[in-house]
């Protein structure tokens, strides 16, 4: 009997080569190093509104506490009736076809949903178009569900919108989906009516599923407005993704949902096939989806805070602010969403490199960021923060920002010294 090599590495999937999630990667693992260590930082890496003071609002509290009593059994893999029945009235009143209990699955959060749908869909080599830039777990659950991401451009110079015709150009017989994420992580943008009409014509043409990430459709700032992509999609068959994570600040209670609308024969298998999935993880957490009812018909609570004076508008005007104020720096003002995506511009951006400046910020200046390479894009002058800390430390991270970028031009602007 041979004997066992402790030495012995155990070989793991080599796709997971190919996947990227810096959000909680090699820079937020040091992060944690350096607290071990004593260090205090801005984490600024994670939408969690949670670890920046925020709660779920109280009247969800209490749904959950008032029917506590009837968690502890496995519910229908599909979700509570009562909580899709109440997403489904949501779905409905906001126009989706066809918005029934029967086409509502309830997830630990959106992310299981997506990996789920992704499962159901993609048979090897299949190919799904996702933006670029793009919320990282979108590539990454194509990846592992064997398929293969294509990434349109969402351009900087045009708000971060995409285009319709580079869409349409990407398609071949292999795209099965469009990813649509309505307002954008990381951007901010949220998409005018008109753009994904001729979006939802792309797909009708091409027989392609739509998947419309809208978790954050509820966080619009100034006069911007949402679109439900379902209502325009009628009949083609879409499935629309929100949760309780953002708009109701309750990302650890892992509740999200995603609903099929659109012919019902075209979504036959492809609902079974989801059902299959959603059983064979038995159910999503019972608890939480008590709150669901509340969410969607009870109070507003996220309006006070995209207000001006509310406590998201005044972070997100620190970050346009502090962006104007740098000659190192452009933003395209975030519409929506919980994100802002700066770019490093002039002599700081020569020879730039966003994982290293990462590194150094966390390094020297206390604060986590994200490289705007995480989210999937080709270039590399980008970073992302959120806008869940207070105003008032927004703007002290951005003069720290300010203070390296300063120390980089300066480098660059420099001349070389001549042996």
């Amino acid at each position: 009997m041979s004997s066992f090599n402790p030495r012995h590495k155990i070989a793991t999937r080599t796709r997971l080569t190919e996947v990227r999630y810096e959000i909680r990667g090699e820079l937020a693992r040091r992060a944690r190093e350096l607290e071990a260590q004593g260090r205090k930082l801005i984490k600024l890496n994670i939408g969690n509104p949670g670890a920046f003071g925020f709660r779920a609002p109280e009247h969800l509290q209490r749904a959950i506490a008032d029917h506590i009593q009837r968690t502890d059994p496995y519910t229908h893999q599909q979700g509570l009736p009562e909580a899709r029945e109440a997403i489904a009235a949501f779905h409905k009143a906001r126009g989706t076809p066809n918005a029934s209990p029967e086409r509502v699955f309830v997830g630990n959060g959106v992310s299981e949903l997506i990996d789920i749908a992704l499962r159901a869909l993609l048979n090897p080599g299949e190919e799904v178009l996702v933006p670029s830039p793009d919320y990282p777990l979108w590539s990454a659950a194509t990846i592992l569900n064997d398929g293969r991401p294509v990434y349109y451009k969402l351009d900087r110079d045009n708000g971060f919108l995409p285009d319709p015709e580079q869409i349409e150009s990407l398609v071949s017989s292999r795209t099965r989906a469009i990813v649509l994420i309505n307002p954008n992580n990381p951007t901010g943008a949220s998409y005018p009516r008109a753009l994904l009409e001729r979006i939802v014509e792309i797909a009708r043409r091409y027989r392609l599923l739509l998947l419309v990430d809208e978790i954050y459709d509820g966080i619009l700032y100034d006069d911007a407005t949402f679109q439900p992509v379902a209502p325009l999609a009628g009949d083609l068959p879409c499935l629309s993704f929100g949760g309780l994570s953002k708009v109701h600040r309750a990302c650890g209670w892992r509740i999200g949902w995603a609903v099929l609308s659109g012919d019902a024969l075209a979504c036959g298998d492809f609902h079974h096939a989801m059902d299959l999935l959603g059983a064979l993880r038995l159910c999503a957490n019972v608890p939480g989806q008590f709150a669901i009812e509340q969410a969607l018909h009870g109070a507003d609570t996220i309006g006070e805070l995209v207000r001006p004076g509310g406590r998201l508008y005044e972070t997100r005007r620190a970050l346009i602010e502090s962006c104007a104020a740098s000659e190192h720096l452009a933003l395209v003002p975030p519409a929506g969403a919980l994100y802002g995506f700066p770019r490093v511009v002039g002599a700081a951006a020569r020879d730039f490199d966003d994982h290293a400046f990462a590194l150094e910020m966390l390094e020297q200046e206390d604060v986590l960021i994200v490289p705007g390479t995480s989210f999937n894009v080709p270039y590399r002058d980008h970073f992302r923060v959120t806008l869940l800390p207070e105003a008032d430390v927004l703007r002290e991270v951005f003069a720290r920002i300010e203070r390296v970028l300063a120390r980089r031009a300066e480098q660059a602007q420099r001349p070389s010294a001549v042996a």
